[in-house]
């Protein structure tokens, strides 16, 4: 099945104006800012986020201005989030691109970071909609207490499954969550459908995540990231945490405290990605995606009555679970 056909195709005149606004907001003819946005800007990606405000607009009503305005400013804000997440990570890729601090240095990615979130303000602003606007202003707070949240987990000896999915729903979740608020909300759902889409939205953050964190497991040149990349970085998702917590496994326990401590070898997390292969990781992950995606479902039925839209979200859950990057 074409996933991304299926979704697109109902919003396919407001993506395209989407697209057109977003990009136009990421130009500017100055020199080196100029430069580092349209290196941004060429990453593009396949614009998940602000798809899912536009579904469920048309869903509820129909994609007014404010809906593509909050659409751009959320996206702005999320791309700004990228560019300061890889200075404070230290990273050199971005889905297997050059990161903005790699291609030029730390001093202008944040620049650029703080350049493009006053532009996403700028977007949110246009929305005319304080309530949109303090939805918006909010996530930004969540997704800085997520960053800071995950910093000071590293440092908890702990293997805790719900310290793992409260970071994801202050990060990952978190955008999803507001996505599915905010086009809720602009397509003129009740406050029931508003708080139903809330659930929705941050059931389709956590299946997006924890996908993303298997990825981790297993080589792949699509992926752009090596195998083992998030325990290089002092990160324990939820597979190994998983295998650590119903084996008991002291050996990998100690291991799994040297990816904690930064001071673990490429050898000594491969041993970790094997053994979390071996015990159940991996299925475990699986199952708890597909229990989100159950309660997606729900949602998607109950709420969406237009074939052509209800079909459009259940690709795109389908999508993120099933995708290859």
């Amino acid at each position: 099945m074409d996933y991304l056909s299926t979704i697109r195709t109902p919003i396919d005149t407001e993506l395209r104006d989407f697209i057109a606004l977003f990009n136009e907001s990421l130009t500017h003819e100055d020199g080196l800012l100029g430069q580092a946005l349209e290196h941004v800007r060429a990453k593009g990606g396949k614009r998940m986020r602000p798809i899912l405000i536009l579904l469920l607009a048309k869903s509820f009503g129909k994609v007014t201005p404010v809906a593509q305005y909050a659409a751009v400013g959320l996206e702005l804000l999320h791309t700004a989030s990228l560019v300061h997440d890889d200075v404070v990570d230290e990273s050199g890729e971005r889905r297997g691109q050059a990161s903005v601090n790699a291609s030029y240095n730390n001093k202008v990615a944040v620049l650029v970071g703080d350049y493009i979130l006053s532009t996403a303000l700028l977007s949110i602003a246009r929305t005319n909609d304080c309530d949109i606007v303090c939805d918006l202003a909010e996530l930004g707070r969540t997704l800085s207490n997520g960053e800071i949240l995950q910093l000071t987990n590293i440092a908890n000896t702990n293997f805790s499954e719900e310290v793992y999915f409260e970071v994801i729903k202050k990060k990952t979740a978190a955008l999803f969550e507001s996505c599915a608020v905010i086009g809720a909300k602009a397509g003129g759902a009740d406050k029931q459908a508003v708080e139903d889409a809330r659930a929705f939205g941050i059931n389709v953050g956590v299946i997006f995540q924890i996908r993303d964190d298997i990825f981790d497991y297993f080589p792949s040149a699509e992926i752009g990231k090596p195998t083992g990349n998030d325990m290089a970085e002092g990160k324990l998702t939820l597979p190994v945490l998983y295998a650590l917590n119903a084996t008991g496994d002291a050996q990998m326990a100690a291991l799994a405290r040297k990816v904690k401590a930064r001071n673990v070898t490429a050898e000594e997390i491969a041993q970790l990605v094997e053994f979390t292969i071996n015990n159940g990781g991996i299925e475990y992950a699986e199952r708890k995606m597909a229990e989100c995606k159950a309660l997606t479902d729900g949602f998607i039925n109950q709420y969406i009555a237009q074939p052509q839209l209800q079909e459009a979200l259940k690709a795109y859950v389908n999508f993120i679970i099933d995708r290859k990057n």
